[in-house]
């Protein structure tokens, strides 16, 4: 921990940027659907489809993505970057529980997408629940309980508060499998996108943050 304070406090910039590298998940979605022979549903598949390894039916969804193998490093990328710029940015706040928790789950739901990619939804099943679990659940916490504990402006907090908890009880719609017209993707999207905007947002912010000191030295 206190080398990561070090390299954190040296290079104070790595934290955010690899938040804001996050942006590449949804580049990365709209190259690998485009790829689909049969067009890709973005409100009746589900983003685990794009890295399905497999063609195939899966209940009501036919899937078929010949670049799973992309979709699958960039969850894997996603997750690596969660984790690292947690326990960066977790430096950058007083640290004291909170704050501990909150960038933990983060850090927590970086690992989780780590797993999701290392276990596509056709592969290890339970491996790839508990992945997913991670980020939706644990990581949106993680969001809510940082809205409530960060010392931030009061925009940042009432951001990150609306942002945990629309995607908390997308979350709970989800699960009990009440789409309310959005169908199957459209609510995973409502759960898991609001969360990947926040932290390129969180980024941003502590990347001007800290231009804004430089410039006022």
């Amino acid at each position: 921990m206190w080398r990561t304070k070090v390299f954190a406090d040296r290079f104070p910039l790595v934290g955010p940027t690899l938040w804001m590298l996050s942006l590449q998940y949804f580049i990365i979605q709209l190259a690998v659907a485009a790829a689909w022979a049969r067009p890709y549903s973005w409100l009746h598949n589900t983003i685990s489809d794009l890295g399905n390894t497999a063609c195939g039916q899966y209940g009501s969804r036919y899937v078929c993505s010949p670049h799973h193998s992309l979709m699958n490093a960039s969850f894997i990328v996603l997750g690596a970057t969660m984790l690292q710029g947690a326990m960066l940015i977790y430096h950058e706040f007083q640290r004291d529980r909170g704050t501990a928790v909150g960038f933990s789950f983060m850090a927590l739901a970086g690992l989780g997408t780590v797993l999701v990619g290392l276990f596509p939804e056709n592969t290890i099943g339970s491996l790839h629940f508990v992945g997913a679990l991670l980020p939706f659940f644990i990581g949106n916490l993680g969001i809510v309980i940082l809205g409530i504990s960060l010392r931030a402006p009061d925009w940042l907090r009432a951001y990150s508060l609306v942002t945990g908890i629309i995607t908390l009880v997308a979350l709970a719609f989800f699960i009990t499998h009440r789409y309310l017209g959005f169908g199957i993707g459209g609510m995973e999207r409502l759960v898991g996108y609001p969360q990947t905007v926040w932290l390129i947002i969180f980024g941003i912010y502590i990347s001007a943050n800290r231009y804004r000191s430089h410039s006022a030295k």
